[in-house]
Order: C-alpha cells, then structure tokens, then sequence
C-alpha cells in the first residue's frame, strides 16, 4: 500500500513539475499563459517570379500549424501574437555540373521574411528574421513537372522554421 501511494505521489510530483511555470508544452511551445489569440496575416507574395498558389499554400500551413500544435485561437485582428509573412524570392539554379558541363540538378529555393509580434511579452518579438528552404530536382526534370511536390516540401520546412522561432524559439 505504501508503495502505491509513493508512486502516486511521484507522478504527481511530475505533473505539477510540467505544468508548474505554465510556459512550456509537449509541443515544444513556451507559449506564456497570459497569451490567447493570434493573428496570420495572409501570406504576401513579393518575389519576382511568382507561384499563384504559393502565398496561400503558406498561410493556411502556417494556420493549421498552429491550430494543431497550440491552444491560441486564431482571431482576424487584434491577436495576442502578429505573424506577418512575405515571400520575397522563389527562384531556380543549376545544381550539380555533369561531365558535359551541363546542369545535373536543378535547385528550387523559396526565401521568405517573417515578423513575429507578442503584444504582451515584446522581448519575444522579431522583425524580418529570414527563413529559407529548397529542394533539388533532376535537371532532366521541367519545373512544372515537380513543382507541386517541391513546393509542399518546401512549405512544410518554412513552416516549421517560422513556428519554431515564433512560438517555439528554437
């Protein structure tokens, strides 16, 4: 009987340890527990080649994201939290040379500015932080051809970076 209430009092012991600051979640988050909402803005696309359906992929990433990995509500305006993102380049480069001095691998890559905004912790705000990713293709390949794909995995990077320094400041 003893060893039972030991062990309860152990795991206890542990929950109030988690939860005890109130900062941080098995999301990874350290969302404070003062902060609720959140505003995303839609995703501006200011890149010179432009990928119509690029910005809004990356808004409703961002979005679901954060609606899978925290508890803020997503308001229109006037959140807690301000993410405001641009895409500012999306462009395409050789690669690899092969041993005929042509491209082997072609290089998509997708930069992107973000700044992040806590109204009621402002030491956790940034400006304009840049995030890049990219994905390589066979050169043998055109980019429509693998765009879609490229892009998703694209997105799913740049989403991962921008929550982890958001919300996760990693």
């Amino acid at each position: 009987m003893t060893k039972r209430i030991n062990i309860l009092l152990a795991l206890m012991l542990a929950v109030v340890c988690v939860n005890g600051c109130g900062i941080y979640s098995f999301s990874g988050t350290s969302i404070r527990p003062d902060v609720h909402t959140i505003t995303i803005e839609p995703v501006t696309n200011n890149a010179m080649k432009v990928n119509p359906a690029l910005a809004n992929d990356l808004s409703e990433a961002l979005k679901d994201k954060f609606k899978k990995l925290t508890s803020l509500e997503q308001v229109e305006m006037d959140g807690d939290l301000l993410l405001v993102v641009t895409v500012e380049s999306y462009d395409v480069k050789a690669q690899g040379i092969s041993k005929d001095e042509t491209a082997a691998q072609n290089r998509l890559t997708v930069t992107c500015r973000a700044s992040f905004e806590n109204y009621k912790h402002p030491e956790e705000s940034f400006e304009k932080k840049s995030f890049a990713a990219y994905q390589d293709y066979d050169a043998d390949l055109s980019l429509d051809e693998v765009e879609a794909a490229l892009c998703d995995d694209i997105i799913e990077t740049l989403v991962e970076d921008i929550f982890n320094a958001s919300v996760a400041q990693w």
